[in-house]
């Protein structure tokens, strides 16, 4: 943070406290209230503490109304549409893209660690066959500190190295595996000739009975959908990270509170939501019924993946991933699957509507993302793992940054007491 030597006045109870103000190098100038119990004996009130910095950090930047998205200062529409996820993996972790050796030594240390520990295996058929993926994700990561020993001491910067390179390496086998699992699949195991995302896909989609060639559009369009969703700065999960590891917990219990959060419905269930909505319009002819249903005030219904919470404009990630979902639907066809068709056609419909371009309600990346999942054949309950698999990288990031700041400690939120006050017990025969 730059100190610009400004300074905010705060006047409590007739007496009145200077505050630093500090300027980042992007977004909004921030209070630095750290001092201000000590001195005031007042705390903040910041429910979800959306107007509260709870770091300073150099991974992630966000514009939600100019409808930017940075990694490292890079725009995610071209490390998208010009990259690939492995690159952007060593973007995020190290700060800077790497020069070819560099890249080839990352790769090849990913690639070597998508195994996981034999007994592993035995872990997952301790669950029941219907559950669901996420259910399994957060146990088998949370278990990892259980095998993997020699890369849980947070304080020795190589274990720190070596337990972010597993996580992002295993974290698509155990994915697959999961997928696997829950349909009554035998186990794929990784292959160290095949790229990131190919390697993910047929651990998903391979049977021993016959060989899987994974087709390179599919490939390419879930590298995308693991690149745009890579990182997105203090989110609800990745803010569970934070606060875990500020614990001192080891860096597979942090990530798989991650894992956790990142499975309530209102963070990573996005693209599940509107796979849902097309599933409920059901067929084309249904379309006006509910763009005008979305228009009314008085009716709950809203078009899911339209509009963002945080892209106030339009969501920078949209346009990469409407072309892989362009490229994925022209080659497989939509002919047998309504639900695809209603996706064409909703989309078409609304971008032509003058109501959503002027509440700006464009499709968004978890639109275009939910599309290409249901075209390759993926459940919905596997659209938040691999989710959760494509965020483990900016976990691990934000991580590492966490726990190499010198300023690093515990998170301790306070709170607005509202309860009773002090009052004496009663025993039961007075009561």
């Amino acid at each position: 943070m730059t100190d610009s030597n400004k300074t905010a006045t705060l006047t409590v109870h007739g007496e009145t406290y200077e505050l630093p103000v500090y300027s980042p190098t992007a977004g909004p100038d921030v209070i630095d209230i750290r001092k201000l119990y000590g001195d005031a004996g007042v705390f903040t009130y910041d429910p979800g503490f959306t107007s509260t910095a709870s770091c300073d950090s150099t991974i992630t930047y966000i514009d939600g109304e100019k409808g930017e998205l940075l990694h490292r200062g890079y725009p995610i529409d071209q490390l998208a549409g010009k990259s690939h996820f492995l690159e952007v993996c060593y973007l995020l972790l190290y700060g800077e893209l790497p020069v070819a050796k560099d890249l080839e030594q990352f790769e090849t240390t990913i690639t070597r660690h998508t195994m996981l520990h034999e007994q592993m295996q035995y872990f997952y058929r301790g669950f029941r066959r219907d559950a669901h993926p996420m259910a399994i994700m957060v146990g088998v990561v949370g278990a990892m500190s259980a095998f993997y020993h020699d890369s849980t001491d947070i304080s020795d910067p190589h274990q720190r190295e070596v337990a972010s390179h597993r996580l992002i390496a295993k974290m698509p086998t155990i994915a697959a595996w999961a997928y696997k699992y829950h349909i009554g699949q035998p186990f794929v195991y990784p292959r160290n000739d095949l790229d990131y995302a190919s390697n993910f896909l047929r651990m998903c989609f391979a049977v021993p009975a016959e060989e899987y060639e994974v087709n390179p559009i599919l490939s390419r369009a879930m590298d995308r959908i693991l690149t745009l969703h890579a990182d997105h700065e203090q989110n609800a999960s990745t803010s569970t990270v934070r606060l875990a590891s500020s614990s001192g917990a080891n860096p597979f219990a942090c990530i798989a509170a991650g894992v956790a959060c990142l499975w309530g419905p209102a963070h990573g269930g996005a693209n599940q939501a509107c796979l849902e909505m097309l599933e409920e319009i059901g067929s084309v002819d249904r379309i006006p019924e509910y763009i005008e249903r979305a228009k009314d005030k008085n009716d709950p219904f809203r078009l899911m993946g339209f509009g963002h919470r945080v892209y106030k404009n339009f969501d920078p990630r949209a346009k990469v991933m409407k072309q892989s979902a362009d490229e994925v639907l022209d080659l497989l066809g939509v002919e047998n699957n309504p639900k695809l068709q209603v996706a064409k056609a909703l989309e078409k419909q609304a971008l032509e509507d003058p109501y959503f371009a002027e509440k700006k309600l464009f499709p968004n990346v978890d639109f275009y993302s939910g599309i290409i999942l249901e075209a390759m054949g993926f459940p919905t309950s596997m659209f938040t793992p691999i989710f959760a698999l494509s965020r483990t990288v900016g976990w691990v990031s934000q991580w590492k940054e966490m726990i190499a700041d010198p300023q690093n400690k515990i998170g301790r939120p306070r709170q607005l007491y509202l309860g009773e006050t002090m009052r004496d017990y009663v025993d039961i025969e007075n009561r």
